[in-house]
């Protein structure tokens, strides 16, 4: 379910993100990327973006950075983000 963008009043899929990842900061990435792509054609309104992530075996600090600019720009669209935490996806 990586990420995951609807319209939280009819739950119609806007977009799929991160196919195969359940890493939050490829996720967070691919996010940041598709929101620049698309702030001009996606009508403000009320969306979700649920990233779904599984916790990395690997990971010792570090990780995903949702920057200003992609905040500032779901703000203006009217996205909220859901954390969605899932365990042991391998």
């Amino acid at each position: 379910m990586p990420v995951n963008i609807y319209n939280s009043d009819n739950s119609e899929r806007v977009a799929w993100l991160s196919d195969d990842s359940w890493e939050l900061p490829t996720q967070i990435d691919d996010l940041e990327t598709w929101l620049i792509e698309n702030q001009h054609t996606l009508p403000t309104g009320k969306y979700v973006a649920d990233v779904g992530f599984d916790i990395r075996k690997d990971a010792c600090g570090g990780g995903a950075v949702l920057s200003t600019k992609s905040m500032e720009i779901m703000a203006k669209l009217g996205i909220e983000l859901f954390l969605s935490e899932y365990p042991d996806t391998e």
